[in-house]
C-alpha cells in the first residue's frame, strides 16, 4: 500500500465512524467535493499535507491523530 492510498483509505475510515459521506467532508473542511473526490480516486498519485491538514481539521482531529494508525506503520518505501 502506498501513502496516498492509506491517507484516502484513513479518511474513509473517518467518514465512515462518523456517518458522513465525503461530500459532508468536504464541507466541513471548506475544500471542494472535487478535492476530496480526487484523493479518493485511486489514479491519483499525490495529495498534498495541505490538503489532508484541512481535512482533518473538518474532522476536528489533529495531524498526529490522523497518522496514528496502523495503516501507516508498514508501507511500503516509496521510490519515485
Amino acid at each position: 500500500m502506498t501513502v496516498k492510498d492509506a491517507v484516502a483509505k484513513r479518511f474513509l475510515m473517518l467518514c465512515q465512524q462518523r456517518g458522513i459521506c465525503p461530500n459532508e467532508l468536504a464541507n466541513r473542511a471548506g475544500v471542494t467535493p472535487s478535492t476530496v473526490y480526487s484523493m479518493l480516486d485511486p489514479s491519483r498519485q499525490q495529495i498534498s499535507i495541505t490538503t489532508i491538514k484541512k481535512l482533518c481539521d473538518g474532522l476536528e482531529i489533529t495531524l498526529g491523530n490522523f497518522f496514528s494508525c496502523a495503516l501507516f506503520d508498514d508501507l511500503e518505501q516509496e521510490l519515485q
